[in-house]
């Protein structure tokens, strides 16, 4: 005769499993783990011991701080395809990463300013750095139109990616726009300078209907690097030889590999991966970009490119190409790894090195079609 599972009360069963009995009750209300049975007079809930596993799940995944909504999501799939719901759970993690390192220096920035003072080399004079920054475009092997831009000055690195039958002005447009940002002395007030230069950017594309552009800028202030984003172009950071991406695509495919779906080795060939997400649309007007702060010291190198280089060239390919060459050459060589690799897309480049105020007499230029 078959044996009947351990019923255990609620409280038994909390403590088994690390939930509470509030939460376990909770958790009943919305489904996501129901009693083995109900008392049909006290109204007791009983488990069995069979739906430990399950619970202890749940309490893991409301630990990392999964909402509840993703959280069933996990445990439906966990009881068919495990494979599948740890692609979910990564997925979570990598977006909470993601907005932590994002969130790390806005909060910095939020306290410097609540105190009215800067942590940073200089409380009241002048950013401590500067970058010594090239722009470079190039049309590539097949467009017959340079619809990219690109800025590099002391104090800015800007590029955009120009769509629709105008992309080639709206990628002007909002270079130029961006270029013309103040030079602030807190990284607070960068990023409230370099937000509304995004904004003032949006109005300039307005009228450009059925075009657009993305737009990525990198600002010095307060001796940190104020990023703004949006669209499929990215920033990086050089730092002892390992370069890291700052920004995250505003695509659908991204969007795809951050919840679980696409496998990021799949991205790359995926026909789609240039479907925008966010861009300044001169139907629309300014879209709200993703900002960030990220600390930076000398010898730090930034890189901002279009997809004309980043959707052809591997992650290792542009470590190893950034960080072979320095100076203006930087720009160069990796304009020729892209042309090696085909070139089917315009190319924006803006390279710089993150060097102290007064060490350089650093030019500023915009690159436009």
């Amino acid at each position: 005769m078959a044996r009947s599972p351990i019923a255990r009360t609620i409280g038994d069963f909390a403590r088994a499993t690390g939930l509470s009995a509030k939460a376990l009750r909770r958790y009943d209300e919305l489904g996501l783990l129901r009693p083995d049975r109900v008392d049909p007079y006290t109204g007791y809930r009983y488990y069995a011991d069979t739906q430990t596993e399950r619970a202890r799940l749940i309490a893991w995944l409301r630990r990392i701080g999964m909402p509840l909504a993703d959280v069933g999501r996990v445990c439906a799939l966990y009881a068919d395809d495990p494979a599948a719901a740890a692609r979910e759970i990564r997925a979570y993690w990598a977006s909470v990463e993601a907005d932590t390192a994002a969130r790390r220096g806005l909060a910095a920035s939020l306290v410097e300013r609540v105190k009215g003072t800067t942590t940073d080399m200089t409380t009241n004079g002048p950013t401590p750095y500067v970058f010594e920054g090239t722009a470079l475009l190039d049309r590539g092997l097949v467009r017959e139109l340079q619809q990219d831009a690109a800025h590099a000055s002391p104090r800015l690195l800007a590029v955009a990616d120009g769509y629709g039958p105008e992309g080639e002005r709206a990628a002007r447009a909002a270079v130029e726009a961006v270029a013309a940002v103040p030079a602030p002395v807190r990284a607070g007030d960068g990023l409230d300078a370099l937000e509304d230069a995004v904004r003032a950017a949006g109005r300039a594309v307005v009228g450009l209907d059925g075009s657009g552009t993305t737009l990525t800028a990198a600002l010095l202030a307060g001796g940190r690097l104020v990023v703004a984003h949006l669209g499929d172009s990215r920033a990086y950071l050089l730092r002892d030889g390992r370069l890291r991406q700052l920004t995250r695509d505003d695509t659908v495919v991204q969007a795809l590999v951050d919840a679980g779906g696409l496998e990021p080795e799949e991205a790359a060939e995926r026909p789609d991966r240039a479907v925008l997400l966010k861009a300044l649309s001169g139907g629309e007007g300014a879209s709200a970009p993703a900002l960030g702060v990220h600390e930076v010291r000398p010898g730090d190198r930034v890189l901002l490119c279009t997809d004309g280089l980043s959707a052809l060239a591997s992650p290792a390919e542009l470590a190893g190409t950034f960080a072979a060459v320095g100076g203006a050459g930087a720009a160069d060589a990796l304009r020729e790894l892209a042309l090696s690799l085909g070139a089917p897309d315009n190319l924006a480049l803006a390279t710089a090195e993150v060097t102290p105020a007064g060490a350089i007499d650093t030019l500023s230029r915009t690159s436009a079609p």
